[in-house]
Protein backbone atom coordinates (compact mmCIF):
# COMPACT_ATOMS: atom_id res chain seq x y z
CA UNK A 1 0.00 0.00 0.00
CA UNK A 2 1.27 3.24 -1.02
CA UNK A 3 0.30 7.14 -0.47
CA UNK A 4 1.82 10.19 -2.05
CA UNK A 5 1.25 13.38 -1.25
CA UNK A 6 2.91 14.19 -4.65
CA UNK A 7 5.00 17.47 -6.00
CA UNK A 8 1.94 19.95 -6.23
CA UNK A 9 0.00 19.18 -3.08
CA UNK A 10 1.08 20.99 -0.29
CA UNK A 11 -1.51 18.17 2.07
CA UNK A 12 -1.98 14.92 1.43
CA UNK A 13 -6.43 14.34 1.18
CA UNK A 14 -6.28 10.82 0.59
CA UNK A 15 -6.27 7.94 3.27
CA UNK A 16 -5.85 4.24 3.20
CA UNK A 17 -7.40 1.43 5.54
CA UNK A 18 -6.22 -2.47 5.16
CA UNK A 19 -6.17 -5.40 7.12
CA UNK A 20 -5.77 -9.19 6.19
CA UNK A 21 -9.32 -9.23 5.18
CA UNK A 22 -10.08 -5.95 3.75
CA UNK A 23 -8.45 -2.87 1.89
CA UNK A 24 -10.08 0.53 0.83
CA UNK A 25 -8.83 4.02 -0.07
CA UNK A 26 -10.80 7.23 0.90
CA UNK A 27 -10.01 10.21 -1.33
CA UNK A 28 -10.55 13.91 0.03
CA UNK A 29 -13.06 15.48 -1.84
CA UNK A 30 -11.30 18.59 -3.89
CA UNK A 31 -12.78 22.06 -3.75
CA UNK A 32 -14.41 21.43 -0.11
CA UNK A 33 -13.28 22.21 3.18
CA UNK A 34 -11.72 19.54 4.92
CA UNK A 35 -11.15 16.90 2.25
CA UNK A 36 -8.19 15.47 4.39
CA UNK A 37 -10.23 15.46 7.43
CA UNK A 38 -13.48 13.62 5.51
CA UNK A 39 -11.17 10.95 4.47
CA UNK A 40 -9.74 10.59 7.12
CA UNK A 41 -13.02 10.49 9.97
CA UNK A 42 -14.52 7.92 7.50
CA UNK A 43 -10.94 6.13 7.49
CA UNK A 44 -10.66 6.01 11.30
CA UNK A 45 -14.28 5.13 11.72
CA UNK A 46 -14.89 2.35 9.65
CA UNK A 47 -11.67 0.70 10.82
CA UNK A 48 -12.27 0.75 14.62
CA UNK A 49 -15.86 -0.59 13.45
CA UNK A 50 -14.44 -3.12 11.69
CA UNK A 51 -11.44 -3.99 14.53
CA UNK A 52 -13.62 -6.04 16.91
CA UNK A 53 -15.38 -8.30 14.25
CA UNK A 54 -13.24 -7.90 11.28
CA UNK A 55 -15.76 -7.67 7.59
CA UNK A 56 -16.12 -11.39 7.11
CA UNK A 57 -18.44 -11.63 9.57
CA UNK A 58 -20.59 -9.01 7.95
CA UNK A 59 -23.25 -9.48 5.07
CA UNK A 60 -24.25 -7.01 2.66
CA UNK A 61 -26.47 -4.52 4.90
CA UNK A 62 -23.70 -4.65 7.52
CA UNK A 63 -21.25 -3.91 5.58
CA UNK A 64 -23.35 -0.78 4.18
CA UNK A 65 -24.61 -0.02 7.85
CA UNK A 66 -20.56 0.36 8.72
CA UNK A 67 -20.29 2.68 6.20
CA UNK A 68 -23.31 4.61 7.25
CA UNK A 69 -21.98 5.09 10.61
CA UNK A 70 -18.69 5.97 9.70
CA UNK A 71 -20.36 8.70 7.26
CA UNK A 72 -22.60 9.81 9.81
CA UNK A 73 -19.09 10.96 11.85
CA UNK A 74 -18.77 13.54 9.24
CA UNK A 75 -21.93 15.20 10.30
CA UNK A 76 -20.76 14.69 14.05
CA UNK A 77 -17.18 16.73 13.15
CA UNK A 78 -19.46 19.59 11.25
CA UNK A 79 -21.38 19.92 14.04
CA UNK A 80 -18.33 20.35 16.35
CA UNK A 81 -16.68 22.57 13.38
CA UNK A 82 -18.92 24.43 11.07
CA UNK A 83 -15.88 25.56 9.29
CA UNK A 84 -16.02 21.77 7.72
CA UNK A 85 -19.57 22.09 6.57
CA UNK A 86 -19.55 20.80 2.90
CA UNK A 87 -16.58 18.42 3.39
CA UNK A 88 -16.87 14.73 1.59
CA UNK A 89 -15.14 12.20 0.54
CA UNK A 90 -14.83 8.99 -1.91
CA UNK A 91 -15.12 5.92 -0.75
CA UNK A 92 -13.93 2.38 -2.49
CA UNK A 93 -13.15 -0.98 -0.86
CA UNK A 94 -12.87 -4.55 -1.36
CA UNK A 95 -14.08 -6.66 1.49
CA UNK A 96 -13.14 -10.51 2.14
CA UNK A 97 -16.40 -12.56 2.97
CA UNK A 98 -16.43 -16.22 3.37
CA UNK A 99 -15.98 -17.61 -0.80
CA UNK A 100 -16.90 -13.81 -1.88
CA UNK A 101 -15.27 -10.41 -2.29
CA UNK A 102 -17.09 -7.67 -1.79
CA UNK A 103 -16.44 -4.24 -3.50
CA UNK A 104 -18.15 -1.19 -1.44
CA UNK A 105 -18.09 2.04 -3.97
CA UNK A 106 -18.84 5.40 -4.08
CA UNK A 107 -17.34 8.73 -5.97
CA UNK A 108 -14.50 8.44 -8.62
CA UNK A 109 -11.65 5.90 -6.92
CA UNK A 110 -11.53 3.08 -8.82
CA UNK A 111 -10.79 -1.22 -7.70
CA UNK A 112 -9.30 -3.36 -11.00
CA UNK A 113 -9.08 -6.99 -10.74
CA UNK A 114 -6.78 -9.18 -12.33
CA UNK A 115 -7.42 -12.80 -12.80
CA UNK A 116 -6.05 -15.89 -14.29
CA UNK A 117 -3.61 -12.77 -16.39
CA UNK A 118 -6.33 -10.65 -17.71
CA UNK A 119 -7.75 -7.52 -15.98
CA UNK A 120 -10.47 -5.11 -15.79
CA UNK A 121 -12.20 -2.19 -14.27
CA UNK A 122 -14.57 -3.54 -11.47
CA UNK A 123 -16.12 -0.21 -10.40
CA UNK A 124 -18.06 2.41 -12.32
CA UNK A 125 -17.37 6.21 -11.83
CA UNK A 126 -20.04 8.40 -9.96
CA UNK A 127 -18.64 11.17 -11.84
CA UNK A 128 -20.58 13.79 -14.53
CA UNK A 129 -18.50 12.13 -16.71
CA UNK A 130 -19.46 8.96 -16.68
CA UNK A 131 -22.98 9.95 -16.95
CA UNK A 132 -22.04 11.64 -20.11
CA UNK A 133 -20.22 8.75 -21.32
CA UNK A 134 -23.21 6.83 -20.74
CA UNK A 135 -25.31 8.96 -22.77
CA UNK A 136 -23.20 9.10 -25.74
CA UNK A 137 -22.64 12.97 -25.29
CA UNK A 138 -19.35 12.29 -25.35
CA UNK A 139 -16.69 9.64 -26.85
CA UNK A 140 -14.23 7.77 -24.54
CA UNK A 141 -11.24 10.14 -25.97
CA UNK A 142 -12.91 13.03 -25.19
CA UNK A 143 -13.89 11.95 -21.43
CA UNK A 144 -9.87 11.37 -20.80
CA UNK A 145 -9.24 15.55 -21.35
CA UNK A 146 -12.92 16.74 -20.36
CA UNK A 147 -13.18 19.87 -18.79
CA UNK A 148 -14.84 18.59 -15.88
CA UNK A 149 -13.40 14.97 -15.55
CA UNK A 150 -13.26 15.60 -11.51
CA UNK A 151 -16.92 16.25 -10.96
CA UNK A 152 -18.22 13.56 -8.87
CA UNK A 153 -22.22 13.36 -8.30
CA UNK A 154 -21.81 10.56 -5.15
CA UNK A 155 -20.03 10.47 -2.22
CA UNK A 156 -19.75 10.60 1.60
CA UNK A 157 -21.12 14.04 2.99
CA UNK A 158 -22.62 12.80 6.40
CA UNK A 159 -26.09 12.86 4.83
CA UNK A 160 -28.31 10.15 6.31
CA UNK A 161 -28.81 8.48 3.04
CA UNK A 162 -25.35 9.15 1.60
CA UNK A 163 -24.77 5.20 2.75
CA UNK A 164 -27.87 4.10 -0.14
CA UNK A 165 -26.02 5.69 -3.18
CA UNK A 166 -22.40 3.26 -1.90
CA UNK A 167 -22.39 0.31 -4.96
CA UNK A 168 -21.87 -2.82 -3.18
CA UNK A 169 -21.31 -5.78 -5.84
CA UNK A 170 -20.21 -9.68 -5.22
CA UNK A 171 -17.49 -11.30 -6.86
CA UNK A 172 -16.63 -14.63 -6.11
CA UNK A 173 -13.25 -15.26 -4.40
CA UNK A 174 -10.52 -16.96 -6.30
CA UNK A 175 -6.93 -17.64 -4.84
CA UNK A 176 -3.75 -15.77 -6.98
CA UNK A 177 -6.77 -12.88 -7.69
CA UNK A 178 -5.12 -9.21 -7.39
CA UNK A 179 -7.08 -6.34 -6.83
CA UNK A 180 -6.04 -2.95 -6.44
CA UNK A 181 -8.03 0.00 -5.54
CA UNK A 182 -6.26 3.41 -6.35
CA UNK A 183 -7.45 7.34 -5.67
CA UNK A 184 -7.67 9.02 -9.08
CA UNK A 185 -4.68 10.88 -8.53
CA UNK A 186 -3.50 6.97 -10.61
CA UNK A 187 -6.35 6.43 -12.77
CA UNK A 188 -6.47 10.14 -14.22
CA UNK A 189 -2.75 9.59 -15.36
CA UNK A 190 -1.79 6.63 -16.10
CA UNK A 191 -4.00 4.78 -18.76
CA UNK A 192 -5.93 1.70 -18.34
CA UNK A 193 -3.53 -0.62 -19.91
CA UNK A 194 -0.23 0.67 -18.30
CA UNK A 195 -1.88 0.15 -14.86
CA UNK A 196 -3.33 -3.25 -15.70
CA UNK A 197 -0.06 -4.50 -17.55
CA UNK A 198 1.84 -3.58 -14.03
CA UNK A 199 -0.81 -5.70 -11.88
CA UNK A 200 -0.41 -8.87 -14.30
CA UNK A 201 4.12 -8.40 -14.45
CA UNK A 202 4.61 -7.18 -10.97
CA UNK A 203 6.03 -10.30 -8.88
CA UNK A 204 3.83 -9.29 -5.43
CA UNK A 205 1.88 -6.52 -4.51
CA UNK A 206 4.60 -4.18 -3.02
CA UNK A 207 6.51 -4.77 -6.32
CA UNK A 208 3.13 -3.70 -8.08
CA UNK A 209 2.20 -0.70 -5.50
CA UNK A 210 5.63 0.61 -6.19
CA UNK A 211 5.48 0.55 -10.24
CA UNK A 212 2.00 1.85 -9.99
CA UNK A 213 3.22 5.16 -7.88
CA UNK A 214 6.04 5.29 -10.44
CA UNK A 215 4.20 5.00 -13.54
CA UNK A 216 1.52 8.39 -11.68
CA UNK A 217 4.40 10.14 -10.82
CA UNK A 218 6.05 9.69 -14.65
CA UNK A 219 2.86 10.85 -16.01
CA UNK A 220 3.03 14.03 -14.02
CA UNK A 221 -0.02 13.36 -11.52
CA UNK A 222 -1.43 16.76 -9.87
CA UNK A 223 -2.87 14.67 -7.82
CA UNK A 224 -2.16 12.79 -4.22
CA UNK A 225 -1.57 9.44 -5.19
CA UNK A 226 -3.08 6.33 -3.34
CA UNK A 227 -2.70 2.95 -4.19
CA UNK A 228 -3.42 -0.64 -2.05
CA UNK A 229 -2.52 -3.66 -4.37
CA UNK A 230 -3.72 -6.56 -2.75
CA UNK A 231 -3.30 -10.52 -3.45
CA UNK A 232 -6.11 -13.33 -2.15
CA UNK A 233 -4.70 -15.96 -0.89
CA UNK A 234 -6.16 -18.62 1.37
CA UNK A 235 -5.57 -19.14 5.24
CA UNK A 236 -3.37 -21.44 5.43
CA UNK A 237 -0.91 -19.21 2.75
CA UNK A 238 -1.66 -16.38 4.31
CA UNK A 239 -1.58 -16.94 8.32
CA UNK A 240 -4.62 -17.07 11.40
CA UNK A 241 -7.60 -15.15 9.82
CA UNK A 242 -7.99 -13.58 13.64
CA UNK A 243 -4.85 -11.62 12.68
CA UNK A 244 -5.79 -8.18 11.99
CA UNK A 245 -2.78 -5.79 11.45
CA UNK A 246 -4.66 -2.52 11.08
CA UNK A 247 -3.23 0.56 9.16
CA UNK A 248 -4.37 3.68 7.47
CA UNK A 249 -2.60 6.55 5.79
CA UNK A 250 -3.65 9.71 5.68
CA UNK A 251 -3.25 13.76 5.58
CA UNK A 252 -3.65 12.88 9.55
CA UNK A 253 -1.28 10.15 9.76
CA UNK A 254 1.91 10.20 7.82
CA UNK A 255 1.57 10.62 4.23
CA UNK A 256 4.71 8.96 2.84
CA UNK A 257 4.88 6.01 5.16
CA UNK A 258 4.55 2.81 3.34
CA UNK A 259 2.00 -0.34 4.13
CA UNK A 260 1.36 -3.48 2.47
CA UNK A 261 -1.64 -5.44 3.22
CA UNK A 262 -3.05 -8.48 1.53
CA UNK A 263 -6.57 -10.35 1.83
CA UNK A 264 -7.69 -13.62 3.33
CA UNK A 265 -10.03 -15.89 4.37
CA UNK A 266 -11.34 -19.28 3.66
CA UNK A 267 -13.78 -20.41 1.01
CA UNK A 268 -17.02 -21.58 2.42
CA UNK A 269 -20.41 -21.30 0.50
CA UNK A 270 -22.38 -18.63 0.69
CA UNK A 271 -25.08 -17.21 -1.76
CA UNK A 272 -25.36 -13.64 -2.94
CA UNK A 273 -26.13 -11.78 -6.21
CA UNK A 274 -22.48 -11.76 -8.02
CA UNK A 275 -20.55 -9.43 -10.41
CA UNK A 276 -22.23 -10.40 -13.60
CA UNK A 277 -18.74 -10.59 -15.56
CA UNK A 278 -17.66 -13.00 -13.14
CA UNK A 279 -20.37 -15.06 -11.83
Amino acid sequence: MRSVTGPYRSANQDSVGCSSEYVFVADGVGGHAGGDVASWTVTHRLMSLLAPVGSGALDVEGLRTAIARANADLALRVQREPSLAGMATTFTGVFCADNVVRVAHIGDSRAYLVRDGQGRQVTRDDSLVQMLLDSGAISDAEADHHLHRNVIVRSLAGAPDDAHDVTVLIVPAQVGDRWLVASDGLTDYVPETEILAALITAPGPDAAADALIAAATAADSRDNISVAVSDVVSCEEGGSPDARPYRYLGAAASPESVVVGDLSRPARPVAHAVDPDLG
